[in-house]
């Protein structure tokens, strides 16, 4: 190889890398996006809930293509990545790790859709109850996404963990909700409907933690190629 091929053969290279790292750049963005798309459904269906605003509540779920479309593009672009590129190590895991994530982000969003269908079912009755633990349980799974993803991007091994602590909240306010609406519907049997409803709604709610809790795993793996359950 004369050394004009190996100038052309290294500057080849370079430019690959870089487009590479244009392609990965690209699907963080795509991501974030998605996974603001989602907690910003969890926020909406909740408060549709709360407000009993049911033109919001359909409209949550008729959003919800949007969330299965950027999911789809997302793992287009994963696969285009790896039958193309062929990565090794880290970016391989990174590609990986993408692809369990924004299954795990859909799922949420899938979540945010029963909780307004369950706004829909409950309609403009009156409430058995003000709504306080079900907002709170809101307000903690959204901040543990937010940070869940900062975490994913940014490779941060510490807040991953941290994120995952804060699981033991929202089921503590689950196990407060549960033991609150039981009571209504043992002292009084016209709740039992509604109560069920709610109930249903912090548990979606509950497995939204459990999913972002699955984010934290795989922040673990990304960094250290190490696999633990932080939800046993």
């Amino acid at each position: 190889m004369t050394t004009a091929d190996s100038a052309s053969s290294a500057g080849s290279g370079v430019r690959t890398r870089s487009s590479f790292e244009t392609q990965l750049g690209s699907l963080r963005e795509d991501l974030l996006k998605m996974g603001a798309l989602v907690k910003e459904a969890v926020t909406r269906s909740v408060e549709a809930l709360r407000r009993q605003d049911l033109d919001l509540a359909q409209a949550i779920i008729d959003g919800d293509e949007t969330v299965d479309d950027l999911e789809k593009d997302v793992e287009q672009k994963c696969l285009m990545l790896l039958a193309l590129q062929q990565p090794m190590a880290a970016d391989l895991r990174f590609i990986g790790t993408t692809l369990k994530t924004v299954t795990d982000l859909e799922r949420i969003a899938d979540h945010a859709v029963d909780i307004a269908k369950i706004a829909l079912r409950i309609g403009h009755e009156p409430h058995i109850k003000p709504l306080v633990d079900i907002p709170r349980m809101a307000e903690v799974v959204e901040s543990m996404l937010d940070d869940g993803l900062r975490a994913f991007v940014s490779r941060d091994v510490d807040l991953a963990l941290e994120v995952a602590s804060r699981d033991d909240e929202v089921d503590h306010l689950y196990g407060q909700v549960f033991r609150e609406l039981l009571t209504y519907m043992l002292e009084d049997p016209r709740t039992i409907r509604q109560a069920t409803h709610l109930l249903f709604a912090a548990q979606h709610l509950e497995r939204v933690g459990d999913h972002v809790t699955n984010l934290s795993e795989w922040v673990l793996y990304l960094v250290k190629g190490e696999m633990r359950d932080l939800n046993p």
